[in-house]
This record gives structure tokens, sequence and C-alpha cells, in this order.
């Protein structure tokens, strides 16, 4: 066809063409305008079924549009919703109204850290594209679904930390593109199913803290992938498989906290890149691996309170990053290799209760960085290297229950940072070396049980913030020094079975801090101290020795030489006429000081005069989502600059107030206390900073959350969620709000606490202790979930350190020890977990109940007290404003009695570990042998 004729043809064709592809570009379009107006009726439904709070958080979904800058809400090419992330909003209510068919290319759904409950919809299964499930720390229940195993693109699925109950399902084994696998901190039971070795690409698999039982299945071996294993605190039981050793890409492998037996894994560091192994507390016997040996990329390594066996030489080699390593109640044997002071970076080394003997290595002096050194109760023998006075950052030094003999070399004068030394139970001889005063930080000091000679040195004096001091059972002699009462701190002191002789220092009258003494067999007279820890010992304290009187049980009264008793009679007035111009230069001190003092006050006020509105308008220090609606000025507003109509609580250290946002949002303002000046007292101050570098760090659906924070020369305040139905106090003393909590709620508070404290124990690191755990402390949602607050008093249980402290607590919840001796650990905590899992049983504060209770488990006096307490039923004791509980209802008020009374065991070290008690929490209720009404407190105890 010629040319010419061809052109409208090809003209016509093109035009054809772009009339067809406009078609198709329209009809696109088009669908992309109705899969979006879709996939916004769906969101917009799933929000409305979400409390008011929430909805207003999610006031930019509106219209038909969610691709329009919907916060949470991403989308590719403006075409459809691809990504949906919410994380740490407080968002409040379910999944059962979202639609998830609606949402075909969906890739992300994540909403971390929310308030969802009820159960996740099977139909989550028909987002066949999702790559990540973020549904992690939340309060989700109810089974796994099957239809997870649909999702076969999904490279990342977290569930942790919610109360999702059930069995993993086998389908997750279809999951072959999986990562990463979080199941940590829930309720899921039954075995790892044989299905999880499809999942060849996983690297990391978290499913410590849940109730999972049976043996390791055989196909782990097939994760030749996996870096990161953690099974810590469940229920797994039986021989590790041999297919364990295949896993030679892993990092970190923690197997704490179960009931394994047979051997660990013999080629755990066989590829080369383990850092952390921890396998503690479990049933593991026969030798230490013995690729451990040359591992050089370990820095933690915990195998203690197992049943190990074998030469420790043979387990240790070199190792240049280890950091941590604990062999402690085993049994193993051998000698320690003079190697190990190559491991230089070494910080903690324990391998107390074993069987080891020969001599401690000198070489051990090279590993300077130690702080924690523990061969106590083993069988060293010969002496203490002088070397260790190398160790310039050691705190904790404990040598104690072996054969070691020699002199305590004076070089121990060099430890200036040691807290703890304990030398008890050797065969030490020699004197006390008088350079021990040079360790100006030692809290603890115990050289008991030796035959160490001469008299006690001045130099312990020094030694000003001593707490323990035990020198029994030794051979010293001459006077007790009159320098010892410089130690103002001493609560604890022993130096009896010597052969100490003379009088009492009268500086002893000093030691106000003191709490128990013991100076009996000895060779003392005289009269003994007119203070408290003295006048009231028992007379076993001061028996066997050659002639102490004073007035107390036991001894003779002192009878005053005739001297002393003319020079009485003129006492007053000698203190008169020396008092009095004492006194007059003290008045003419204090106004002059007075004066310079007032005078610098108003230079001080003209210089930050100008300063003063500036940090009125905004805080120094803030944390808050990052699209910035917490400001400073948001709170003054809401709260009208703190007025007291808005005032919902108060505390020793501030005061709460209620805020309304002006996104509608509620939070809880602590104001902390300032003087009238608007200086901040120095207490506050570090409750204020305690608190948020205590809660900064953690995050758990059982402790408050912080919001924010903000310090200026004239506010000093905390912003957290908002509790709706406030302290657990106020509940229980209220009739009408007591008797909406029934005997599930009531258990499900106590569990609530446990788990929090167990997770502030055992899960951060390092632990952290409340230290004023009470029902005033628990606060309750609108779900009456409990949730731990007020971390002022918090502190940090660090590892090196023996953790002496001030008083701290409310009285009522406050454990015997901490109260006499200063000393913060975990079990301080529990006592006051026990005291307010009863108030929660009784209704009310067990007050008396409490020390009538630890008559039934330590002898008591008062046999009519005990007789009593032998016959009081459970049922008369629970809270009678709401109906007796029945059948697993009552299995778990008496299960959770059961736990209370054993917490609050006077001996502290025989009270369980918040994770033992949080345990039982997640174990079946056993069935009580017996009608509820006929169990006895009595019964109880065991």
């Amino acid at each position: 066809m010629p040319l010419p004729f061809m052109f409208p043809i090809i003209l016509i064709s093109f035009s054809s063409f772009f009339c067809f592809a406009s078609l198709i570009d329209a009809t696109s379009l088009e669908l992309a305008k109705g899969s979006r107006v879709g996939e916004a009726d769906a969101l917009l439904k799933w929000k409305a079924s979400l409390d008011n709070q929430s909805q207003v958080f999610l006031s930019s979904w509106v219209g038909n549009n969610p691709c329009n800058n919907w916060v949470g809400i991403s989308c590719y090419s403006s075409q459809s919703v691809t990504n949906l992330t919410i994380q740490d909003s407080g968002l409040k209510g379910t999944l059962h109204s979202f639609n998830f068919s609606s949402f075909p290319n969906l890739l992300v759904f994540d909403l971390f850290n929310n308030s969802l409950h009820g159960n996740i919809p099977p139909s989550i299964g028909n987002l066949s594209k999702l790559i990540n499930i973020g549904l992690d720390f939340n309060d989700l229940s109810g089974n796994i679904p099957r239809e997870i195993g649909l999702l076969v693109s999904l490279n990342n699925l977290w569930l942790a930390s919610n109360s999702l109950s059930g069995l993993i399902p086998d389908s997750i084994g279809n999951l072959r593109n999986l990562s990463k696998l979080t199941l940590y901190d829930n309720q899921l039971s039954g075995s790892i199913p044989m299905e999880i070795g499809y999942l060849r690409s996983i690297k990391d698999l978290v499913i410590s803290l849940n109730n999972f039982t049976g043996k390791i299945p055989s196909s782990i071996g097939n994760l030749t992938n996996l870096s990161n294993f953690f099974l810590t605190n469940n229920f797994f039981s039986g021989q590790l498989p041999l297919e364990m050793n295949n896993l030679t890409s892993l990092t970190v492998l923690q197997l704490s906290g179960n009931e394994f037996t047979g051997h660990l894994p013999q080629d755990i560091c066989l590829g080369g890149s383990l850092t952390n192994f921890t396998a503690a507390s479990n049933y593991f016997s026969g030798p230490i691996p013995k690729s451990l040996r040359n591992c050089s990329t370990l820095f933690r390594l915990r195998l203690d309170s197992n049943q190990l066996t074998g030469n420790i030489s043979e387990a240790l080699g070199i190792h240049p990053q280890l950091d941590y390593i604990d062999f402690s109640y085993n049994k193993l044997s051998g000698e320690l290799p003079s190697k190990l002071g190559l491991s230089q970076k070494m910080t903690s080394f324990k391998i107390s209760n074993n069987l080891i003997s020969g001599k401690i290595p000198s070489e051990l002096a090279n590993a300077t960085q130690l702080r924690l050194l523990d061969l106590s109760v083993n069988q060293f023998t010969g002496g203490i290297p002088k070397e260790l006075g190398k160790l310039q950052s050691l705190f904790s030094l404990t040598l104690n229950n072996n054969q070691l003999s020699g002199h305590i070399p004076p070089e121990v004068g060099m430890l200036s940072n040691l807290q703890v030394l304990d030398l008890a139970a050797n065969n030490l001889s020699g004197s006390i070396p008088k350079q021990l005063g040079m360790c100006t930080g030692l809290l603890q000091l115990n050289m008991s049980y030796n035959k160490l000679s001469q008299s006690i040195p001045l130099e312990v004096g020094d030694i000003r913030f001593l707490k323990e001091l035990d020198l029994s059972s030794n051979l010293l002699m001459k006077e007790i020094p009159q320098q010892l009462g410089k130690l103002r701190t001493l609560s604890t002191l022993n130096l009896s079975r010597n052969m100490l002789s003379g009088l009492i220092p009268k500086s002893f009258g000093s030691l106000l801090s003191l709490t128990a003494v013991d100076i009996s067999h000895n060779e003392l007279q005289g009269p003994i101290p007119s203070i408290k820890p003295f006048l009231e010992a028992p007379f076993g304290a001061y028996q066997y020795n050659l002639g102490l009187c004073g007035n107390v049980r036991g001894l003779e009264a002192c009878v005053l030489p005739k001297s002393d008793r003319t020079t009485t009679k003129n006492g007053k007035r000698i203190v008169i006429l020396t008092l009095l111009p004492l006194l007059a230069s003290a008045f003419l001190l204090l106004t002059v000081s007075g004066g310079i003092f007032f005078f610098c006050k108003r230079i001080d006020r003209r210089k930050s005069h100008s300063q003063v509105r500036e940090e009125q308008c905004h805080d120094i220090f803030s944390v808050w989502r990052s699209d910035g609606n917490m400001i400073y000025q948001n709170i003054i507003e809401a709260t009208e600059e703190f007025n007291s109509k808005y005032c919902i609580g108060s505390g020793s250290y501030g005061t709460v107030y209620k805020a309304v946002l002006p996104t509608s949002q509620v939070v809880a303002v602590k104001k902390f206390h300032s003087s009238e000046e608007g200086h901040h007292d120095l207490t506050n101050l570090k409750a204020f900073k305690g608190e948020i570098s205590t809660l900064l760090g953690i995050r758990h659906r059982n402790i408050v959350k912080l919001y924010g924070f903000a310090s200026t020369s004239k506010h000093m305040f905390l912003v957290y969620e908002f509790l709706e139905k406030g302290s657990l106090k106020n509940l229980l003393a209220s009739n009408e709000e007591a008797m909406e909590l029934s005997w599930v709620k009531r258990i499900n508070i106590v569990k609530g606490v446990a788990n929090a404290l167990s997770y502030l124990h055992h899960d951060c690191s390092p632990p952290i202790i409340h230290r004023d755990v009470s029902s005033n402390n628990v606060l309750l949602d609108t779900e009456h979930e409990a949730h731990v607050s007020d971390f002022g008093t918090a502190r940090f249980l660090m590892p090196h350190s023996t953790n002496w402290t001030s008083f701290a607590g409310t009285c009522g919840y406050t454990a015997p020890e901490l109260a006499y001796t200063g000393r913060v650990n975990e079990k301080a905590d529990v006592y006051s977990f026990g005291v307010v899992a009863l108030e929660v049983i009784m209704g009310r504060h067990p007050g008396t109940l409490i020390s009538s209770l630890s008559s039934l488990s330590i002898p008591s006096s008062s046999s009519s007290i005990q007789e009593i307490d032998q016959h009081t039923l459970l049922k008369d004791v629970i809270d009678q404003r709401i109906a007796p509980p029945g059948n697993e209802t009552a299995d778990a008020v008496v299960r959770v009695t059961k736990l209370a009374i054993a917490c609050l065991n006077a001996n502290f070290q025989s009270r369980p570990t918040m994770h033992q008690v949080s345990k039982g929490f997640r174990t079946r209720w056993p069935t009580i042998p017996q009608p509820f009404p006929t169990v006895k407190m009595a019964e109880l105890f065991s």
C-alpha cells in the first residue's frame, strides 16, 4: 500500500492506542480509589470499636483516603495501604473489628506496646503479603491461630509480653522466610513442635518466660542460621538433643531456669561466634564443654547451680573477651590454672561451693579489671597471694570457708575500692594488718573462725562506713581500741570468743546504728554502754566474761565509786556553767551567718531573675512521642498551674494531678514538693532522677508508663499514663469498689504485681529493687489490671556492691531485715509483695496477723497466740464483703495465700524469689484435698 494511504491508518491506530491506554489508566485510578475507600471504611470501623481516648489519638483518620496523612498509615505510590504502624500510643480495644481481608497489600502490621486485649483473629491469615507483625507488649490472650501459617512471606513475628496461652501451632513450620520469632513472657504451654525445624532462615528464637514442657526436638539442629536462642524460665526437661551441636551460628544461648538433665552440648562454641552462654539452675551433669576452653569470643558464661563435675583446669582457657563467669554450686574439682589471669577483661569470677583445691594462683592479679572474686566454700590451701593487692577495681573479695593459712598480706590495704572482705573459716594466723584502715570504703569485714592473734589494730576505726564487723572466734587479746567508737554506721559487731580484756570503750556509746552485738567469751569487765543494742541484747551476748555489769537481765548492777557519786551531785551545775557561754557564742555565730546568707540570697535572686521567665516556658529535660505533643506549657495550663482541684493524690515526695491535654488525652502528673522559695529538696531531686533512670529503661505491661518529665527552677514533675481506678489501697478501702473485685480479678491483680517484680528482679540488667511495694503504689486501670508505680526509692542492684542503703519503704510493708540492717536485696521486695498479696485476699492490711503468722513457722514464746492461729480458718480471714470462692477459684485463693505466707518468712534467705512466685501463677492451680471452708491457716505453712 502506498505510504500516503497508510498514514491515516497509522494515525487512527495511534489514536486508538492512546484512547485505550487512557481508559486503562482511568480504570486503574478508579480501582485504586475504590481500594482506598474500602481500606478507609475498614480502618474507621476499627477505630470506632476502640475506647474514646484511642479515637482521639486517631483523630486524623477522617475522610475516605487513608493515604492522606492518616497517623500511622503509609501507602505505596498513594495507591493502597502497605504499612500500619502505631507504637506505644495507648490504643485500647480489640482486633475483633479489624477487617484484615480489606488490606491485600499490607506489608507491616505493627501495634507494639499498646493495651489491646482479646484474641488474635484467625482472619489475620488473609494478609498474604505481610512481612512484619508486631503485637508484642499488649494484653492479648487466647491461642496463636493456626492461620498464622498462611503468612508465608513473614520475616518477623513479635508476640512477646502478652497473655497468650495454648500451644505453638505446628503450622509455624510453613513460615520458611521467618527471621525473628519472639514469644517470651506469655502463658504458652506444651512442647516445641517438630515443625520448628523447617524455619531454616530463623536467626532469633525467643520463647523465655512461658510454661513450655517436654524435651527440645531434635529438628532444632536444622536451624543452622540461628544466632540468638532464649529458653530461660520454662519447664523444659530431659537431655538436650545431640543435634544442638549443629547450631554453629549461635551468638547467645540461654537455658537457665529449667529442668534439663544430662550433659551440656559439647560443641557449643564450634562455630566460633558464641558470646553469651547461660545454663544456670538446671540439673546438668558431666564436664564443662571442651569447646568453651578456646572460645575466644565468649563474653558471659553462667553454669552455676547444676551438678557439673570434672577438672576445672581442663575447662578454662584463655578468654580475651570474657567479662563474667559463674561456676558456683557445682561439683567441680582440680586447681585453678594460672592462665586465668590472661582474661584481662574479666570483671566477675565466681566459683564458690565446689571442690576446688590447690593454691590461689598469684597470676589472677593480671586480670586487673576484676571487681568481684568469689572463691568461697572450696578446699584452697596455702596463703593469700599478696599480688591480689594490685586489683584496684575489686569491690568484693570472698575467700571464706577454705583451708587458707599464713598471714593476711598487708597489701590488702591497697584495695581502695573494696566493700566486702570475707576471710572467715580458714586457718589464717598472725595479726590483723593495720593497712586495712586504708580500705575506707569497706562495708563488710569478716575474719571470724581463724587463728588471728595480738590486738585489734586502731586503724580499723578509720573504716568509717563499715556496717558489719565480725572478728569472732580468734585469739585476739588486749583491750578493745577506743577508735572503734568512730564506726558510726556499724550495725553488727561480733567480737566474741577471743581473749579481749579491760573495759568496753566509752566511745561505744556513739554506736547509735548498732542493731546486733556479741562480746561473749572474753575477759572483759566493767559497765556495758547505755545504748539500746547493748541494753536489749540477750544475755548470751555478754556471758563468760570476767566482770561485766549493767542494768540488764543477767548482769549485776554497776556500783559507782564514792568519788563518782560526789561528782554527780554537782554535775548539773557544771553542765549549765559550761553550756551558757557556748550557747551565747553559737547564737552570735548564727546571727552573723544568717545576715551573710540573706545578703547572698538577694544577690542570687537578682542574678536569676532574668532567667526565670525563659525557664518557665519550657522544660529542660523531656521525653515524649516524636510528634512533640507534650510540652511544658500544656501541663501548666491543663492543671491551672497545679491548682488543688486537679489533685488526685499525694505522697511523701509530691502531689499527683490529673491533666487533660489539648489532644483530650488524660495523663497523671506527679509534681515534686519544693520550698517556698522554689528550691528543690535534695531528697526529692534524688527521687525525681531515680524514677526517670529506672522507668526510661524498662517496659512491662504491669509497670506504669512514664511519658515525660520536666525540671525548671519553678516546677519539677513527671508525666505518667493515667490509670482510671486509682490505687489498690483506695479500692480496698471502699466497700462499693471492693465488692467489684471478684476473686478472679483479685488473683489477677496479685499475679500482675508478681510479674512486674519478677521482671524487675530477673529480666533487667542490672536488677531493679523497688523498695516501696505497697497497695498505695499499685494502680489499676479500667480492667483492674495492676500497674506497679512510684519508683522514687528504687535502686539498681549492682552485682559488685553489697548494696547498703538508708531506710526506705512504707510502714507495715517493709521487710524486718531492711529496717535494721540497711542492706537492700530483692528479698525485701518479696516480703512487701507478701503483705500486698494478703491485703488483696483479706480486703485489708494484714496488720497483727503478720506477726502471728510468723509464730507458726518460728518458735514462739506465746503459746496462746500459737494455739489460736493453729485453729484459724482461711474462710474467716478472707474478705467477707464478697461471696466465698468456689471450685477452681478456691484453689487459686489457697495457692495465693500460701505463696504470700512463704514471702513473709522472717528469714529472708528462705523466701522464694519473685521468679518462683511468678512462675507459680503460670501453672495450673492444684486442687485442694479438702473443702475450702475447712482449710486452716496453719496448713498453708509448707
